[in-house]
């Protein structure tokens, strides 16, 4: 059974910083590309950071040079830390992993995170 169990948010004022982790469990976690995405209310769901099985990353343009992805395979978890925090960062935070098979692209997501911005 998969799972990917998200941790680490919470309530933080504007300015601050909060690090997500994202624990994965039930697949071989070195061959996944990682990410996450969030969702604000009213709003679609959004990308916020990718990294590849290989360590590439990638950002959302409105997180670039505040947010950080990274993984440790050897723990089958991906973090994202988040500095400069703004209210606009207010969202559920999901972890996602992804492959693509021969004939098809598997997706496992978590359950969420709240991250609340505010003062």
């Amino acid at each position: 059974q998969v799972q990917l169990v998200e941790s680490g948010g919470g309530l933080v004022q504007p300015g601050g910083s909060l690090r997500l982790s994202c624990a994965a469990s039930g697949i071989l976690f070195s061959i996944y590309h990682m990410g996450w995405y969030r969702q604000a209310p009213g709003k679609q769901r959004e990308l916020v950071a990718t990294i590849t099985r290989g360590g590439t990353t990638n950002y959302g343009d409105s997180v670039k040079g505040r947010f950080t992805i990274s993984r440790d395979n050897a723990k089958n978890t991906v973090y994202l830390q988040m500095n400069s925090l703004k209210p606009e960062d207010t969202a559920v935070y999901y972890c996602n992993a992804n492959r693509d098979m021969s004939d098809r692209k598997v997706n496992y997501w978590g359950q969420g995170t709240q991250v609340t911005v505010s003062s």
